[in-house]
């Protein structure tokens, strides 16, 4: 694997991962995102229906979270578990994790972390945690960790436990990686923590990139852990001291405005869970991310919504409870980027969800098709709301990768600042 920096421009690395995968067929454009499953699956679509969207992720995230109860089957199949969900000609890149699932705290010990898949809580020491990267058989994994530094009040000392722990973790599961011969030709990737503490932040940077790692995984910034302003500082403070020639991930960070200041602090890939939280709160992404300065072009303009027979911006600076219909793991509150397809405004509102989207669901239906099946319960409202999120925000990517290389990174965080504004 080797990334090829093509541009950097006031911090933000415009560039390719080039010799992915085991075959090293496979490349991937940064700024970039990952292609998110649950149990390594998209969720609200099979294989086929997935593949009608243009332009995936050449790297799929899977999360030992939702894999670990699943252990025994995947050691006895041994093909790992790209071939058991028959992930064909992808990426596997294995996190402890799942981002769109909290994690409840305070099961972390000295030797062991603990994830919550659907059966309840796992708990992994180091050789549990290898045994099934090797059932699992990814191309990329990250170490087992110590995160649990984001609640409130963290203090200085448990902040350093942690960075302490993760980094005894990381040479632990260095050491046994050699020796698996499941896991040869796969690579690791070095976590960083730190929570809030400077210090921390940049020694646990510094001690990582002494390891052999392929990558660095920054944990800790999820939204809601921190102010942007600290996250900022703290991300750019501790990309500085990570080799230009290896590609940074950052973990929990899905919102488009977010992204746009980690790309600007030098991060390079992120996970794809935004799009299924929004599925899950029944909303439609809409936000506006093109460039063009044609108002009449498709999708230019600031999406609109239906509200007593009158077009009206969404109202963006007011974050919406979605109380109990949320369902699933999404947050309950919605953000200024999408719209609540349940509403009952869109009941007789027969545009596409959004106006110029190519996905299958704004060429073929409505968005009061899309409500109809929201409040009657039918499946296929997740399956068409998850085929429109993910390709708009896949499109995003594309849009923020285009408006670095032509320089015009300030027009696209404009327009999401519209956005949030509302205007």
């Amino acid at each position: 694997m080797k990334l090829e920096i093509s541009r950097v421009v006031q911090g933000c690395r415009l560039g390719t991962l080039t010799g992915l995968g085991k075959t090293g067929q496979h490349s991937l454009e940064t700024p970039g995102c990952l292609l998110y499953t649950r149990c390594a699956s998209v969720p609200h679509l099979t294989q086929d229906t997935l593949h009608t969207l243009t332009n995936l992720p050449a790297v799929t995230q899977v999360t030992l979270a939702t894999l670990a109860e699943h252990q025994e089957v995947l050691e006895e199949f041994k093909e790992g578990a790209r071939a058991f969900a028959g992930l064909h000609d992808t990426v596997v890149y294995c996190s402890l994790h799942d981002p769109a699932a909290p994690s409840p705290p305070g099961y972390t010990t000295n030797k062991t972390v603990s994830v919550w898949g659907s059966g309840g809580r796992a708990e992994l020491t180091v050789a549990r945690f290898m045994a099934l990267q090797a059932a699992v058989r990814p191309d990329w994994y990250q170490n087992m960790a110590d995160g649990e530094t984001g609640q409130e009040n963290t203090s200085r000392k448990r902040v350093r436990k942690a960075v302490d722990r993760t980094l005894s973790h990381l040479d632990e599961c260095l050491l046994l990686h050699q020796k698996m011969p499941e896991l040869r030709g796969a690579q690791v990737w070095g976590v960083v923590e730190g929570g809030d503490v400077m210090e921390e932040r940049v020694r646990s940077a510094r001690e990582t990139a002494k390891r052999p790692v392929a990558g660095f995984v920054l944990d800790g910034f999820q939204s809601g852990a921190m102010g942007d302003d600290l996250r900022t500082q703290l991300l750019t403070a501790t990309t500085a001291e990570l080799p230009h020639d290896k590609p940074r991930l950052v973990q929990g960070v899905g919102r488009p405005d977010e992204v746009i200041a980690c790309v600007e602090a030098g991060v390079d890939l992120f996970e794809s869970f935004f799009p299924y939280q929004v599925t899950e709160r029944g909303c439609a992404l809409c936000f506006s991310f093109s460039m063009e300065t044609d108002p009449e072009q498709a999708g230019t303009r600031t999406p609109t919504v239906l509200d007593s027979d009158k077009e009206k911006t969404i109202p963006q600076d007011v974050v919406q409870e979605n109380g109990s219909d949320g369902g699933g793991d999404a947050p309950g509150k919605m953000t200024c980027f999408e719209m609540d397809l349940r509403d009952k405004r869109y009941r007789e509102d027969f545009r596409p969800l959004v106006c110029g989207c190519p996905c299958y669901c704004c060429r073929h239906h409505q968005r009061a098709y899309v409500h109809h099946l929201l409040v009657t319960n039918e499946l296929l409202a997740g399956v068409l709301l998850m085929l429109h999120n993910t390709a708009h925000y896949l499109g995003f990517f594309r849009a923020l990768r285009r408006a670095l290389g032509q320089n015009r990174l300030p027009d696209l965080k404009q327009q999401l600042l519209q956005c949030h504004q509302g205007h």
